[in-house]
């Protein structure tokens, strides 16, 4: 149902006319992130200050109306999909690195600041900000807070919610919260601002963050190792750990991967090869790092690498992770249609996900491309497929049902860095039980009574074991453009 004229001109004063906008380019633009699924908003708004983002949720609050946060769409579980309907929050403007703070070691940031924005000038300051989703380039930290997003540094560094001091948040009903702040330790009352990390928009509005960052170590060294079979790159991860190393980052591309990123950016990777591993380690030491490394490369060849390449210099290293970050993209040659998933097991049981992932590609009849931060157990298998083909989404349902139930077989859970969305909530119940389901929807009752923050998303429409046919009921527009 169409707002009321009288509502967006309120909206529109609020944050300007040109940033409240109805028109079908902006809803068309605004209707989909990086997965399949669309939807139009009803409106699209443009704040440029917590104090309009509060205005305009007291708004919505008032009129029940959906608010959907969004950075730069980069969700691949559908977080950011108006199912709906209803008022996009498009945070863009809010995009300013406000302060690198050098003898507090921390960044003030706002929400629509790009994730590698920060990173760079960081860096510039002899600091380090180390998470990094390979959408670095285009994601914002905002988004990265609501998915408590990682990147292939999270095996040594942790993930985003590791890094959040501070946080300003605007509740469902307009009520701004600032917590936290410069402090490197603060144990005052319930952690509210770790419940908002992860929460996908669905308990408050972040605005702005103040950010921990580290010292930059002076020494990075990356190699390259390759396997024939990918079970012996797989058993190489676990090994690692058990040998008591910890790189940066492990990460894990099976031949799929390895094939399209050839193609694509002629790095001259064997041919024959059915796994690589990027190995990565950094410190203050040069000697030292390169001896760690060599040690990790020589778990590798125990295990069966057949080769291992060390980066000579920066830009080698720097196309080896170009190569790893345009992944996704790559594997668009094969598909049209992607589904990334982003699964977790623990460690040791990475051989055996490997194992049933090709298993579940051969039951389902569609290629399943295998690449992650297998280092520390996040996966991402990508089932390829096109919806114009009848039966298609079928197997897709099938292969997405089975990846979830295997990992959660093995101890593993649901996601470990792009969150829920729409496309696991079916499952959630499966992963964390009815009990902790309850909790968390009372948690949003609480903070949400209208539920109009980002509707639709976490939680399971019904109780139980997820329905087969649950991608069917998901929202697109199959290129039909809304009135």
């Amino acid at each position: 149902m169409p707002l009321a004229e009288s509502v967006v001109r309120e909206i529109a004063a609020i944050v300007g006319e040109d940033h409240a906008r109805t028109d079908t380019a902006a809803r068309i633009a605004y209707s989909y992130d990086a997965t399949f699924q669309q939807y139009p908003p009803d409106i699209v708004v443009s704040p440029a200050t917590t104090e309009e983002v509060a205005a305009v949720v007291r708004v919505a609050h008032r009129e029940g109306i959906a608010v959907i946060a969004r950075g730069a769409g980069t969700s691949l579980a559908g977080g950011t999909i108006p199912v709906d309907g209803g008022l996009v929050l498009n945070l863009a403007r809010m995009n300013r690195l406000i302060e690198i703070d050098v003898a507090n070691s921390c960044a003030v940031v706002e929400a629509g600041c790009v994730t590698a924005h920060l990173q760079r000038a960081a860096e510039q300051a002899g600091l380090f900000y180390p998470p990094d989703p390979a959408s670095l380039e285009q994601a914002t930290l905002g988004g990265n807070v609501a998915c408590n997003a990682g990147g292939p540094r999270c095996l040594k560094y942790g993930v985003t919610k590791d890094y959040v001091l501070g946080m300003t948040a605007v509740l469902a009903d307009g009520r701004v919260l600032r917590l936290g702040g410069k402090l490197l330790k603060n144990v005052t009352g319930y952690q509210i601002m770790q419940l908002i990390v992860g929460s996908e928009g669905t308990l408050a509005v972040v605005t702005e963050l103040v950010l921990r960052l580290r010292p930059l170590p002076r020494v990075r060294r990356t190699a390259a190792a390759f396997f024939l079979r990918i079970d012996d790159a797989s058993e190489s991860v676990a090994a690692i750990g058990a040998a008591g190393y910890l790189p940066v980052a492990v990460e894990l591309l099976d031949d799929v991967c390895m094939r399209v990123v050839e193609e694509h950016a002629h790095l001259g990777l064997p041919a024959d090869a059915g796994a690589m591993l990027i190995l990565e380690m950094d410190g203050n030491d040069d000697a030292a790092v390169s001896a760690e490394l060599g040690a990790v490369a020589e778990v590798c060849r125990r295990h069966g690498a057949t080769e291992v390449r060390v980066a000579r210099s920066d830009a080698e290293r720097e196309t080896l992770w170009a190569a790893r970050r345009g992944t996704n993209s790559a594997l668009a040659r094969l598909r049209p249609n992607r589904i990334g998933e982003d699964v977790v097991v623990p460690r040791a049981e990475v051989p055996a996900m490997v194992r049933r992932l090709h298993a579940i590609s051969a039951e389902a009849g569609l290629p399943i491309a295998v690449f992650g931060h297998a280092g520390d157990g996040n996966l991402h298998p990508n089932i390829l497929f096109d919806r114009q083909r009848e039966g298609e989404m079928e197997r897709v349902e099938i292969a997405a049902a089975a990846i979830f139930r295997a990992a959660l077989a093995l101890g593993g859970t649901l996601s470990g860095e792009h969150g829920i969305g729409t496309l696991k909530k079916a499952f959630l119940e499966e992963d964390l039980g009815p009990d902790t389901v309850a909790v968390m929807r009372a948690i949003k009752d609480a903070l949400d009574p209208k539920g109009i923050l980002n509707p639709h998303k976490v939680f399971p429409d019904a109780p139980g074991p997820a329905p087969a046919g649950f991608l069917a009921t998901l929202p697109t527009l199959d290129g039909q453009l809304p009135g």
